[in-house]
């Protein structure tokens, strides 16, 4: 069993799907510390469950950590061990927890991370896209307009890209996506990742696109994963839109567009979504 020290906090790494994959030295910290913060203690408690683990669980989320964050530093403070955990995944990343993590580095509290399962590189080890340079971006905004100002600030990212998103908001995050980096650029889906219906898809941003809701089932939970910008293609797209600069000074938009995709084959949709003219 982990030799558990008193007034220390546990980040807890636990399963994305299946249960086989907590950690022997999880499953030890979980069953000695005298209390657990879970984001969804219903969860929790069925994880527990099929280890035979009985815990106190304090509920410990998005909506209540503010309130309940002094309180768990208290208990640390007088010498309680203490394992923060999530529904899936390690906590803090795009899930609850970096307050209590930054309180407890504030009072000097210990702080030790068990490491385990996280859907980002579990996702990205999978995808077939470079590994060796990779940006998480978490989930990005839900309001349309916020979405496509945060995905053109990394239209030049190089690096690949890895996002989380809500099976109800696939559809659109893809045609932002879509339309902001350009059909042909390579990305993944990775959807319920180590789970009985796990599936990868590749291939680019267009034909992922026009596959959701057909061969690519909206149930469960996504990983997205695009690939960076190539200096091939944005040397290319910088000339794209020198030469549409030019002829829009001439003419309409619209005209430039057509004559910007007759001078360098793109076609006149391609043209449209580097330069984002409406219409």
């Amino acid at each position: 069993m982990d030799n558990v020290l008193p007034g220390t906090l546990y980040v807890v790494g636990t399963p994305i799907g299946n249960l086989d994959d907590l950690s022997i030295r999880a499953r030890s910290v979980l069953a000695a510390v005298d209390l657990i913060a879970a984001e969804d203690t219903r969860q929790t408690r069925r994880l527990l469950s099929s280890i035979g683990l009985k815990v106190t669980l304090i509920a410990y989320h998005e909506h209540n950590e503010r309130q309940r964050t002094p309180g768990l530093l208290v208990q640390l403070k007088t010498g309680k061990s203490l394992a923060l955990v999530v529904d899936a995944g390690m906590p803090t990343i795009s899930d609850p927890g970096v307050r209590l993590v930054r309180a407890a580095l504030a009072a000097n509290v210990p702080i030790v991370s068990v490491p385990g399962p996280s859907a980002d590189t579990a996702a990205l080890s999978i995808s077939g896209l470079p590994t060796d340079r990779f940006v998480f971006e978490g989930f990005l905004p839900r309001r349309g307009n916020q979405r496509r100002e945060r995905l053109k600030l990394l239209a030049s990212e190089s690096r690949t890209m890895i996002f989380y998103e809500s099976v109800h908001r696939l559809p659109d995050a893809f045609a932002a996506l879509t339309e902001v980096f350009g059909g042909t650029r390579q990305s993944v889906i990775a959807r319920e990742l180590t789970k009985l219906h796990e599936a990868v898809y590749c291939g680019t941003l267009a034909e992922l696109s026009g596959q959701l809701g057909n061969d690519i089932p909206l149930k469960g939970e996504f990983v997205v994963l695009v690939a960076g910008c190539t200096g091939v293609e944005s040397v290319a797209n910088s000339e794209v839109l020198r030469i549409f600069a030019i002829l829009s000074n001439s003419v309409t938009a619209k005209e430039a567009v057509a004559l910007t995709a007759k001078i360098t084959g793109l076609s006149r949709n391609d043209v449209y979504q580097l330069t984002r003219i409406p219409g």
